[in-house]
């Protein structure tokens, strides 16, 4: 440690690249363009999230900056159920 910052070492293994105990998987396909992802030896990383693929099986992925709100018939931004009624519970 130099300076106070810490230093990162990364190391292929088979299972992908390990950072600090920590393995990480190559990007999916659903990743290209988003901002969070880093080049490291010549294969695309997450820098959010270790798994990718897992982010996407069920839906977009909430670190995604690529992708957009989708929005429902009158135009507002869909909410997750759960969300929108302790919003609405804020706002009494």
């Amino acid at each position: 440690m130099a300076n106070g910052t810490v230093q990162h070492e990364a190391v292929k293994t088979a299972n992908g690249l390990e950072i600090n105990g920590i393995v990480l998987e190559p990007v999916v396909e659903n990743c290209q363009g988003c901002d969070r992802t880093k080049v490291i030896e010549g294969q695309t990383y997450c820098s959010s999230y270790a798994k990718p693929s897992a982010k996407w099986r069920h839906g977009g992925c909430n670190f995604a900056t690529h992708v957009k709100a989708t929005l429902d018939k009158e135009g507002h931004v869909k909410i997750n159920p759960l969300k929108a009624s302790k919003r609405a519970a804020k706002k009494r």
